[in-house]
Order: C-alpha cells, then sequence, then structure tokens
C-alpha cells in the first residue's frame, strides 16, 4: 500500500452532476456569449477553468473576470449541492485510512472551494489535507504538476510512497512531473483513451477495483 493517495476532485471523487458543465453554459448566455458544444464543455472539467473559457471556450480575455464570477456565484448557490460523490468513493478512502495510508487530495479547483465543496458533501473529515488553486484563477501555472507539488510537501515523511488518483491527463502529467505514478479513473471526464496515451500506470473501473490495485501495491 502506498504510504501517500492525493485524490483529483471533480470527476474522481465527486460527480458534478452537470453543475460544471451546466453553470458554464448559463453564464455564457448571461453575457451573451457563444456556448460550446457539449464534448467542449466536459473537456473544460478538470483544468482550471480561467484558462479554458479561454484555450477550449473561445471567450475574449477582457470578458473571463464576469463570466467566472457569474459562474462561481452560481456554483455556490446551486452547483455544489447537484454534486454527488461517486458510488463507493467515500467507502474506498475510508479503507485506505483505516489501513494506515495518509489520503489527501490535490485539484485544480480553487482551494477555497474545494474545502467548501467537501464540507458540502460531508467528505472533508476524510482528508489529511486539501490542496488546489489559488483564490485568483487567473495566477495560476505550471497546471496540475504544483499543486501535486504542494501535497507531497505537506507531507513529506510519506512522499516517497506516494500515488495520484484521477480521471484527466492533467492528473497523469502532474504526477510524472513530480515523479510519482497515477492511476486513472474510467468514471470521468477523460475522452477514450487519453488516460492511456498520458502514460497512467493504469485505469480503474470503480472504486472496489481501486481498492484493490491499490492493495496491490500499484
Amino acid at each position: 500500500m502506498h504510504a501517500l493517495i492525493l485524490f483529483d476532485l471533480d470527476g474522481t471523487l465527486v460527480d458534478p452532476a452537470g453543475a460544471i458543465t451546466g453553470g458554464i453554459s448559463a453564464a455564457l448566455r448571461v453575457h451573451g456569449l457563444p456556448v460550446p458544444d457539449e464534448g467542449v464543455l466536459q473537456a473544460m472539467v478538470g483544468p482550471p477553468l480561467v484558462h479554458s473559457l479561454s484555450a477550449l471556450g473561445g471567450v475574449p480575455d477582457s470578458c473571463i473576470p464576469e463570466v467566472m464570477a457569474t459562474y462561481r456565484a452560481g456554483y455556490v448557490a446551486t452547483g455544489m449541492a447537484q454534486s454527488r460523490p461517486y458510488p463507493g468513493i467515500a467507502r474506498c478512502v475510508e479503507a485506505l485510512t483505516a489501513e494506515g495510508a495518509v489520503v489527501a487530495v490535490a485539484t485544480q479547483k480553487p482551494e477555497w472551494l474545494a474545502e467548501e465543496l467537501l464540507t458540502a458533501q460531508g467528505m472533508r473529515h476524510l482528508f489529511a489535507s486539501v490542496h488546489g488553486s489559488p483564490r485568483d484563477e487567473s495566477a495560476t501555472v505550471g497546471g496540475k504538476a504544483p499543486i501535486i507539488r504542494a501535497a507531497l510537501d505537506a507531507h513529506r515523511q510519506d512522499a516517497e510512497h506516494a500515488v495520484m488518483i484521477g480521471d484527466r491527463r492533467h492528473d497523469v502529467e502532474g504526477s510524472t512531473a513530480n515523479g510519482i505514478p497515477c492511476i486513472g479513473v474510467g468514471w470521468g471526464f477523460a475522452a477514450p483513451g487519453e488516460l492511456e496515451d498520458a502514460g497512467a500506470a493504469a485505469v480503474v473501473q470503480s472504486a472496489d477495483e481501486l481498492l484493490e490495485v491499490l492493495r496491490g501495491g500499484l
């Protein structure tokens, strides 16, 4: 068993249940901007939204602060309540902790918002720490790698035997940059083959399978 197990949040621990993609669509409409198709909206889940709006959604830089503010207000008001933990994932985390692992969260969601989401879902107590993007999302640089680095630094005594669990290539790439393996989960937002092509050590299809793979020492 790995001593330190890091989990991504949206798409890995929690199913946003349309709260993210629906919230992006609503915010774009409020500001009179075109709404991308569902495939593009789904691709926005994972990376920092402030960058995805520009790179994937074609939103002009001058409009991004207002769109972000509208999106965040809606997400806090209703989106967090719509989200749900994936089946069996809380039980999986509880089992890992009971077996001696340190379990933490490493997400590109703003850290304050990740804390609120986990609290709203009754899951915050399951994790030793939560690491995310700064409140000013425009200041986010380096993708997932520095967030994973922060989590490793917070648990130095266990960092030598760490693993990342995530649903997008950004999780795999950030893990690789920090010299740790990443196990991909097939229930999130990755396109077919995305996790395998990025170099995930394994891709699992359920929380029970994830627990088995972790117990096997991958």
